[in-house]
């Protein structure tokens, strides 16, 4: 972490910012992101990658910065994320 990096909170994260997994891989960027329209809380993000757009369920986001997206598993397991499907979600960005 950079001094110029803070935490920031899932509304006001934009779209473009790099993910990275825990072992430092750049993943790709975000999308959107997605939060419970029942519950009125954080559901996850939805990152664009060289392979297409994946879904990252928000227990998997250990850290939003102004600069990144950190998350708690590593490349090998990203590899393994779904491609995001419909729900109850309200979407924050890409309307």
């Amino acid at each position: 972490m950079t001094d110029d990096e803070h935490a920031i909170g899932y509304k006001v994260l934009p779209r473009g910012t790099p993910v990275h997994t825990s072992d430092g891989a750049l993943l790709g960027t975000v999308a959107q992101v997605l939060d419970n329209a029942r519950e009125h809380i954080f559901d996850g993000i939805v990152v664009r990658t060289k392979d297409g757009r994946r879904f990252v369920d928000a227990p998997e986001v250990a850290r939003i910065t102004n600069l990144r997206v950190t998350l708690t598993i590593d490349a090998e397991q990203a590899r393994e994320l779904p491609a995001p499907r419909g729900g109850g979600w309200r979407r924050l960005l890409g309307r």
